[in-house]
């Protein structure tokens, strides 16, 4: 995505991102995790604030730092270096509330176009039924593979 977007440190096996979001409430730390299901080939984004006294993820955590657009065009931009090194990997995402998942779908209907270029994107149906992702339906998750 060529939005502004925040440099980001990965660990030697790409499936750790960690960045500094700056803004209004400060410098906040936040890491990306994909990590393997128990599906071969499909890892979960797990993304939020990162506790480094408990080494986790804090994915329920409201940091109104005023810079979503760059925080999502940053974990976005982790799915690239994570699929040029896994290129046959499937990433499965969802929120971890109603109102993040609603978020993570605004953001792939307004770069649709642009992911589209690169991925293949599916929605999880309210039925459970994996179909390709349509503008204005609502999903309960999202996969995405190379194309």
């Amino acid at each position: 995505m060529n939005k502004p977007k925040y440099l980001y440190k990965a660990d030697v096996e790409f499936a750790i991102y960690e960045f500094i979001s700056e803004g209004k409430n400060g410098r906040i730390k936040k890491r990306i995790e994909y990590t393997e299901t128990t599906t071969p080939n499909v890892y979960n984004l797990g993304f939020g604030d990162y506790d480094e006294t408990t080494n986790s993820i804090n994915d329920l955590s409201v940091t109104n730092n005023g810079d979503s657009l760059k925080v999502l065009a940053t974990v976005a931009s982790t799915v690239y270096a994570f699929i040029e090194k896994y290129p046959n990997a499937y990433i499965l995402a969802t929120g971890s509330t109603n109102v993040r998942t609603r978020l993570y779908r605004m953001g792939i209907t307004n770069n649709l176009a642009e992911i589209t270029a690169d991925f293949f994107v599916f929605g999880l149906t309210q039925e459970g039924d994996w179909r390709e992702f349509e503008v204005g339906e609502d999903y309960e998750a999202f996969l995405i593979t190379k194309k």
